[in-house]
């Protein structure tokens, strides 16, 4: 960790708290009572709530500032979970005595809806003194401090490297207190980093000697971990972009697409765009199912998915065998970038609350 950039930035920031007091205070007010909010919680009350408690709950997390309509995307999670095996699993990772590192990858690996942002929002209100929040904005500023390895996709984001990163934010507590700071547990240095360091990060070039560039997976195991993440960030953004979106779908006799985007016009139909991810080996089932697809009168477009490489690969195989005016190309890494985006146009647009939680 570059301690020169940190304690330069750290100096900032109490300089800026002390001559606009009232704005500081009133951002970690709003902390202070999350904070409060989740702590107020035990594992029995935890297990006890009710479905409408439940959405409460969720719904005051920053990382569902995405979402206009929480309650649809609530319901989801506890109709694809089973609403008694996500309390019983929250309840777990939030005070289960395991090491975070198990507790953490065992929940991941057991629910589905909520991601790393959301369950290292939960254990810092839940527990600030250990736990850190670990999402994008964690990995900008860790960057810019010059700290290595930090995960690009979502199966990087392990039990391990959760302990990793949580370890790293109590040195900055540390330097914090050192400072004179008034608070400067986790949740005081996800502020910090919030406020002071992720515009310094911003600004800073996107890939640097310091911080290289993740490699691609090059396993097995990481290919169908990038494979699921893919599929996973198309179905968000089809949701995001107001589509009736799905993984997994039956599009035709013998034919299971990795995702659907579905949207009813009127009362004359539907229209579908259909979405297959390659990520490693042989292309034929990819090429076969977007043919198949094909055959759906209300498929207007196949689209596939993957590294520029497989691509070419994809459109010199294709030919002659899906009708080409129907199928598009994206870039892997661009479905990755566009659902950032997306989430970051939607928090600043829902921030307004212009449209009412209950429309």
């Amino acid at each position: 960790m570059n301690t020169q950039k940190l304690n330069s930035a750290i100096a900032e920031f109490i300089r800026k708290k002390k001559y606009n007091a009232a704005y500081y205070e009133e951002n970690w007010a709003e902390r202070k009572e999350r904070k409060e909010y989740y702590q107020s919680f035990t594992k029995d009350k935890l297990l006890a709530m009710t479905e409408e408690e439940f959405l409460e709950y969720i719904s005051k997390l920053w990382s569902m500032l995405i979402w206009g309509n929480k309650k649809y995307v609530v319901d989801k999670m506890i109709a694809d979970n089973g609403f008694a095996t996500l309390k019983k699993q929250l309840a777990e990772l939030l005070y289960g005595t395991n090491p975070i590192e198990k507790r953490w990858d065992v929940f991941l690996k057991s629910i589905k809806g909520m991601g790393p942002a959301t369950i290292s929002e939960l254990l810092t209100y839940a527990n600030p003194q250990e736990y850190v929040i670990f999402n994008k904005t964690t990995i900008l500023c860790y960057g810019y401090l010059d700290i290595p390895d930090m995960p690009k996709y979502n199966y990087q984001y392990t039990g391990k490297k959760y302990a990793e990163v949580c370890a790293i934010a109590k040195k900055i507590a540390a330097e914090l207190k050192k400072a004179g700071a008034d608070d400067y547990d986790l949740l005081a240095v996800d502020y910090f980093m919030w406020d002071e360091i992720l515009p310094l990060a911003e600004k800073k070039s996107p890939v640097s000697p310091a911080t290289p560039e993740v490699k691609k997976p090059v396993t097995v195991k990481d290919s169908k971990s990038l494979h699921d993440e893919i599929k996973e960030k198309l179905v968000a953004i089809g949701e995001l972009l107001g589509f009736d979106s799905r993984s997994e779908v039956k599009i035709t006799t013998g034919a299971v697409v990795d995702a659907v985007w579905e949207a009813k016009i009127g009362n004359m139909g539907k229209a579908i765009y259909v979405f297959e991810v390659q990520s490693k080996g042989s292309i034929d089932s990819l090429i076969l199912n977007l043919k198949k697809a094909q055959s759906n009168a209300a498929v207007q477009a196949v689209v596939a998915v993957a590294d520029e490489e497989q691509l070419a690969k994809i459109i010199r195989e294709s030919a002659g065998v899906i009708d080409e005016k129907s199928l598009r190309t994206w870039d892997s890494e661009d479905v990755l970038a566009v659902y950032d985006s997306l989430v970051r146009a939607h928090e600043s647009i829902n921030k307004l609350a212009l449209v009412p939680e209950s429309f």
